[in-house]
């Protein structure tokens, strides 16, 4: 529960808020999808306009050394939703579950899947809403949920192993316990499966508002308008007569839930905005067009790759850029809202990425990033594939100001809950075992009071479709790849061009222990430990 002794103490430590203030405050987390550390004009971008973000940044907190808890998607909403670094959380890659459940004419003419999703969580960990939902929160999600599967023919029907966990063998029969609605979200809508999030014009969203409409159980929220035209995979031109684009669907019902709160009690919003991820294809609207403008006679085509969804086009770098300044357009909305209600000056919002840049769709990060400051992209625990954009603005949050401390998603957790005043949420880890929560709360550094800010010693990672592990210990970064070492200094070197390790294998030893020590072993997802 919310101790409001300490949640009033550590409020007005901070000069920014209100002596008066009471009310826990509000969180709003926006998490977008596979958007670069440079692809925002306050990151450095220069080909694609960001004014909304860029204005959070010059009156809120930019972080310049912030990253992600793992290179992929899947594993590092996890982190985030655990406060588990990779080396120790249940889900630590894009295992899916719907691959083989192909179901013809499941949407008018349209074939579709019947068992959407991802490795579940476990249920024996707790998550973030959870948490938060304990503790007088209201929580919506919207946008991925990448945290279990569904079945559309057995929406209410689950199956748990001995140890209460999701029975993964029964996928073909039952959706998973590890789903929005029984893991302390009040509302949801989106796609619940990130493959069904590479088209952005399903023939279908997930929803779950029992507030709204009734719901028990996760549902299928059918596009009739969509519906009605051919599908992406089948490569059919008539696929672009389909209307019903799911990211202004999915920021819309986030619009709305947000018009439902009012200042009697705090909510706790997810908002894991699906742009700017492949596939590249929008509403061809002013913003589209914007580009199409700007880049003539420099752009060129995609082909298209229906088995993943990713539509053909004859303008990838202009879709590119304007599916990040129409996230831009939705900050801003959200921004607008909360002014709208009267919740603004009580709402932390924090806006970052999943993992870094992707070339999926027809995608050049490259094209765009013509600084070359990272190397490495998505699935790469190099600097490109974790560092990512980090922006917070509310109540407490220093304006103006950018900063270097080094944190990862596994962090947000323990961050998020002393923000909040929840001083007791380690209560959630049943058996005290080491390795249930990694994070380290940076509410301290959020609100300004560096000196109190406690570090970590290092941060790591593991990502097993690349083989790869990454540690960073001070400036010091070590990349693993299939057991072998190289090793950077990042002071000097954040391009991660000079391997070191033969020059300090004192550095090199130590940190090599350091994996050993956080790598517990994942019959699902294995990596090759260091040489």
């Amino acid at each position: 529960m919310i101790s409001k002794s300490l949640l009033f103490s550590a409020l007005t430590a901070v000069p920014m808020l209100a002596m008066a203030q009471v009310q826990p405050p509000n969180i709003i987390y926006i998490m977008c999808d596979d958007m670069g550390y440079g692809d925002l004009g306050c990151y450095g971008q220069q080909l694609i306009q960001t004014p909304n973000l860029d204005k959070m940044a010059a009156t809120g907190m930019r972080f310049t050394q912030a990253y992600a808890g793992s290179p992929v998607s899947a594993p590092s909403r996890a982190s985030f939703m655990t406060g588990q670094h990779s080396g120790h959380g249940h889900v630590r890659g894009n295992r899916e579950y719907w691959r083989g459940t192909d179901k013809a004419n499941a949407f008018g003419q349209n074939t579709d899947f019947t068992c959407i999703g991802q490795e579940p969580y476990d249920m024996d960990h707790v998550i973030i809403p959870e948490i938060f939902h304990q503790n007088g929160y209201r929580t919506g999600m919207f946008g991925k949920w990448a945290g279990g599967y569904y079945n559309l023919d057995h929406p209410n029907e689950y199956a748990a192993d001995e140890h209460g966990n999701t029975d993964t063998s029964k996928s073909a029969t039952t959706s998973s316990l590890s789903l929005p609605n029984k893991r302390g979200i009040d509302c949801y809508y989106g796609p619940i499966c990130q493959f069904q999030a590479h088209t952005y014009y399903p023939n279908y969203l997930n929803r779950y508002d029992p507030e709204r409409y009734g719901d028990t159980c996760v549902v299928v929220d059918t596009l009739k308008q969509n519906v009605q035209h051919a599908a992406v995979a089948s490569g059919d031109p008539d696929y672009e007569n389909r209307e019903q684009y799911s990211s202004d669907l999915i920021h819309q019902y986030a619009l709305d839930w947000i018009g439902r709160q009012s200042k009697d009690a705090p909510f706790l919003g997810i908002f894991t905005y699906t742009l700017p991820h492949a596939e590249l294809w929008q509403p061809r609207d002013s913003i589209l067009n914007h580009y199409n403008e700007a880049f003539a006679g420099e752009d060129s085509p995609f082909r298209g790759n229906y088995g993943s969804w990713y539509y053909a086009n004859t303008n990838r770098h202009a879709q590119f850029a304007a599916m990040i300044t129409r996230l831009d357009a939705q900050v801003g909305e959200i921004f607008a809202k909360l002014e709208e209600k009267g919740l603004a000056d009580n709402t932390l919002v924090i806006f970052t990425s999943d993992n870094g840049p992707h070339e999926e769709g027809g995608a050049d990060p490259d094209w765009f990033n013509r600084d070359g400051l990272l190397k490495g992209k998505k699935r790469s625990t190099y600097e490109g594939g974790i560092r990512v954009p980090f922006i917070a603005k509310g109540p407490g949050v220093p304006k103006g100001t950018t900063n270097p401390h080094q944190f990862a998603f596994y962090d947000l957790m323990a961050t998020f809950c002393e923000y909040a005043g929840i001083d007791n949420y380690k209560q959630y880890n049943p058996k005290g075992e080491d390795d249930y929560f990694d994070g380290i709360s940076f509410a301290p550094t959020l609100t300004g009071r560096n000196g109190q800010q406690q570090e970590h010693e290092y941060l790591y990672w593991e990502f097993h479709e690349t083989d790869m592990m990454g540690l960073r210990w001070g400036d010091w970064k070590l990349v693993v790849q299939g057991g072998n070492c190289r090793l950077y200094d990042l002071a000097t070197d954040i391009h991660e061009d000079n391997d070191l390790a033969d020059k300090y294998p004192e550095v090199l030893a130590k940190m090599k222990a350091f994996i050993k020590k956080e790598h517990v072993d994942s019959p699902l997802f294995r990596v090759t430990l260091p040489e």
